[in-house]
């Protein structure tokens, strides 16, 4: 039996008259991981920022497991422990150290103990393979190390479900098979992730579903093979097309 972990029911953004997603609903399953597609604009980031709570939406609910956490006295703070998410910007403090920047949140907000944090970061550092980096900082490293270490970060606080927003877009091209194999290995642990991406040959691998999104409405979702063999709408075959033509030398050389 599956064990839905993140509900999201008629979700609604808007800024001003803008609308950026309207009626946005989504069953995700623990342990999957949900791959989101579209064209830039089309509310992808903004709708993983909503669930991570960054973004107050303008209607609508969200629930992790059983507790709705668009509800007015949701303490946002404790939410986030449970949502982990890595932005396309690895947002580091560059005056810390690796291991430093994992450390953190364990001792500010677990409120761990000294020796306790540390032995949890450097294990962490070690599930994306960067132990032999913990002393190092930021400037130091390159960006596909960088985002390794913002991903050990958000998997310090033992979450529940991982977001990735566009997390190798950032990077050179070289660099993004090791932030991508770092994914795939949390997938095949049975980490839930929700993940936006260009990148088609990782949606293909790894992803459980395909969410493709555009003008602020799920336009198709279905399996890997469904989509990128028989999708239901013309839209949808098009976007893969034109996507996969744009970034398929790309991820050949990564």
């Amino acid at each position: 039996m599956t064990n839905t972990i993140l509900t999201v029911k008629n979700l609604t953004k808007k800024y001003g008259r803008n609308i950026v997603f309207e009626n946005i609903s989504l069953n995700v399953n623990e342990g999957d991981t949900i791959v989101i597609i579209g064209p830039s604009g089309t509310g992808k980031s903004t709708l993983l920022r909503c669930i991570n709570l960054l973004t107050k939406p303008d209607a609508g609910q969200i629930w992790l497991d059983e507790q709705e956490i668009t509800a007015k006295d949701t303490d946002e703070d404790q939410v986030r422990q449970h949502i982990g998410m890595v932005f396309q910007n690895f947002l580091l403090f560059n005056h810390l150290t690796a291991l430093e920047n994992v450390k953190l949140g364990l001792l500010r907000v677990k409120k761990l103990d000294k020796d306790a944090a540390e032995a949890k970061a450097m294990q962490e550092l070690e599930r994306v393979g960067l132990s032999d980096r913990a002393n190092h900082y930021p400037g130091q490293l390159s960006g596909g190390q960088q985002q390794r270490v913002a991903i050990a970060r958000a998997l310090a606080m033992d979450p529940r479900v991982m977001l990735f927003d566009e997390p190798t877009s950032a990077l050179d091209p070289e660099l993004i098979g090791e932030v991508l194999e770092v994914m795939r290995n949390l997938a095949l642990s049975g980490m839930t992730m929700l993940v936006v991406t260009h990148e088609m040959g990782f949606a293909r691998e790894v992803a459980d579903r395909i969410v493709f999104m555009e003008k602020g409405s799920i336009v198709e979702e279905g399996s890997p093979d469904e989509l990128f063999y028989r999708p239901k709408f013309e839209r949808t075959r098009e976007f893969l097309w034109k996507i996969t033509e744009l970034y398929g030398k790309k991820e050949k050389e990564a």
